[in-house]
């Protein structure tokens, strides 16, 4: 005889209760779990792929209990260009990535006061920390559309050319260089260059064309740009700052950030700001120690000019300075107070 076993209503609604319970808590932890898409327009062997991103990305996913999960996409393998990175995050194209601003000149007239030549030192760490601190001053209204997690520079820049290195201001005279922002082309054009502006990823096919003779970037991206290959030689400035440097955001899509739960919105902030900024920096420091050593075992000349020779360029370099103050002035802009604030942060953090 088959026996069936009865329920009541109240039975009946219980076993309904709780399943819908567990239904509702399986549904908020799934919605708890996220996976973000980063993109960056390198190879992932280069030094902040690397030294910076990928740690933050494994520490991300380590301070959630796995919750976030990060994916990083190289050489902009999700789509678009280099040059429109920042939009492709405003935009929710993908959830975050590493942004140049002065890809887009004039878009970001303020950050370019950190890009100017000399202003900041060699250290790659030296200099994010000071961005960080002139971000927030100047440029947060600018990058209100999306969430900033750390603003940081490279390390020095180095003129990689073809032939002989560079041995005083007179053998920049002609040479067609690339440069990565507006203020490096500004500078290059003082010095009787060939300034030719264009993103990371197209200068190795420019040089293997003969597109440029070289142009100025840093000890890190060497390799992964074969530059090694590509060029014959590498000159830096005498002394302790940078012949110029650019400025990066890692920055994510606001949306996206403000759509997260509360303690996985911690998570986020935890991996951001001035100590982010630096670490960022760091790992350009780290890849200018590989990139020299790897140019240097393949027989390409490396060289310092003189410190009487690197006082020319400082001097075409502060008139370079100037017209910018000018610029941003025309723009409504207080170009002497930004130059004096970048100088300051740079100063401030040098002791940090």
């Amino acid at each position: 005889m088959t026996h069936f076993r009865s329920f009541t209503p109240k039975s009946i609604i219980t076993s309904i209760g709780a399943a819908a319970a567990l239904l509702l808590s399986t549904n908020a932890t799934v919605a708890e779990e996220v996976t973000l898409r980063f993109q960056h327009f390198v190879s992932p062997l280069s030094a902040n792929p690397t030294y910076f991103m990928a740690p933050w990305a494994e520490k991300i996913e380590k301070d959630s209990g796995g919750r976030i999960k990060v994916e990083l996409y190289p050489a902009m393998q999700l789509g678009g260009k280099a040059t429109s990175q920042y939009d492709l995050i405003r935009d929710g194209a993908i959830d975050g990535g590493w942004v140049i601003p002065g890809y887009q000149p004039g878009r970001f007239p303020e950050a370019e006061a950190m890009e100017l030549p000399f202003m900041v030192t060699k250290s790659g760490e030296e200099a994010s920390k000071a961005a960080w601190v002139y971000t927030q001053k100047y440029l947060m209204d600018d990058f209100a559309d999306v969430k900033v997690i750390a603003a940081h520079m490279h390390g020095r820049g180095i003129v990689h050319k073809k032939g002989d290195p560079i041995a005083s201001v007179a053998d920049f005279k002609n040479l067609k260089l690339r440069g990565p922002s507006r203020t490096s082309t500004l500078l290059l054009d003082k010095l009787g260059a060939t300034p030719i502006g264009m993103p990371v990823p197209a200068f190795p096919e420019a040089l293997a064309k003969g597109v440029v003779d070289g142009g100025v970037i840093t000890w890190e991206m060497s390799p992964s740009l074969k530059l090694n290959e590509l060029t014959d030689s590498h000159t830096d400035v005498a002394g302790d700052k940078s012949l110029y440097n650019l400025y990066f955001i890692w920055a994510m899509n606001k949306n996206v950030y403000e759509g997260l739960p509360d303690d996985l919105k911690a998570v986020i902030d935890a991996n951001s700001g001035f100590h982010t900024s630096a670490l960022a920096g760091r790992a350009h420091d780290t890849g200018d120690v590989v990139g020299r050593e790897k140019m240097a075992a393949d027989g390409n000349a490396i060289a310092e000019l003189s410190e009487d020779e690197t006082a020319k360029i400082r001097a075409l370099g502060d008139e370079v300075i100037a017209e910018w103050i000018e610029d941003m002035n025309g723009k409504g802009l207080d170009g002497a107070a930004m130059v004096r604030d970048a100088q300051a942060a740079v100063s401030v953090t040098r002791a940090q």
